[in-house]
């Protein structure tokens, strides 16, 4: 048996072995820490990996899960469709989960062996819609991947999508693609810089946007979007 003074060793010595620890990352304990968080009487454990960002779970999605599961009358998601753009470590859409909705979880490529495993780890073994995980780089492919005469969700969910990346006309292309009559998509996102304010006018420019909720604490800002009736 090996502790963790030997993975540190083997690190360091061999270039091999680095890429064959690397791909077992998930199981390797010093590379991630799991957290615990409790959303509609449910025990949510996530395991959080240090080499992206979206395997790290942020304010936005705290937020979201918070208000998901305290207006449940307002937004029911029982037995809706719902997806989760930029699902991250798969928080939120978990907690879509518990609350009964037919959820798909998207995100980058690399993101998806854990977000694939967080789900199935919570999720497993209970009474809901078994959830799909599915990749989604903003702006490609949706036409394609996504056709609108198949999909159409009552739900597009997000939470902290925009900071400080290259991809953010990309991001607003795929909120408006989704965001279709009868949809409603919920954003939650720390605002941070310029820029974050910058895409909520750009975004405001071409759907409806209306503050739900503010998180002073984290500088959260919860938005419902919807589309602009004629």
């Amino acid at each position: 048996a090996c502790d963790s003074t030997d993975f540190i060793f083997s690190l360091t010595d061999s270039p091999v072995t680095l890429k064959i620890l690397q791909s077992w990352a998930p199981r390797v304990s010093h590379y991630f820490d799991k957290e615990s968080y409790t959303y509609v009487g449910h025990q949510i454990v996530i395991q959080e990996s240090i080499e992206h960002y979206g395997a790290v779970v942020w304010p936005g999605a705290l937020a979201l899960s918070q208000y998901l599961e305290s207006n449940q009358e307002q937004f029911n998601l029982k037995d809706k469709k719902v997806l989760e753009i930029g699902a991250g470590t798969g928080l939120v859409s978990i907690v879509a989960c518990i609350l009964g909705a037919y959820v798909t979880a998207t995100d980058l490529p690399e993101v998806l062996e854990n977000l694939s495993y967080n789900i199935s780890k919570n999720t497993q073994n209970m009474n809901m819609h078994k959830p799909e995980v599915r990749k989604l780089v903003w702006g490609e492919g949706l036409h394609e991947d996504f056709p609108l005469s198949t999909y159409h969700y009552d739900f597009i969910l997000a939470s902290d999508v925009v900071y400080h990346h290259a991809a953010l006309e990309a991001l607003l292309a795929t909120m408006v693609y989704f965001c279709k009559p009868g949809t409603v998509l919920l954003w939650a996102n720390k605002f941070r810089f310029t820029a974050d304010y910058e895409f909520l006018e750009k975004l405001g420019n071409i759907l409806n946007t209306m503050i739900l909720a503010e998180f002073p604490e984290s500088d959260v800002k919860l938005l419902k979007v919807t589309v602009r009736e004629n």
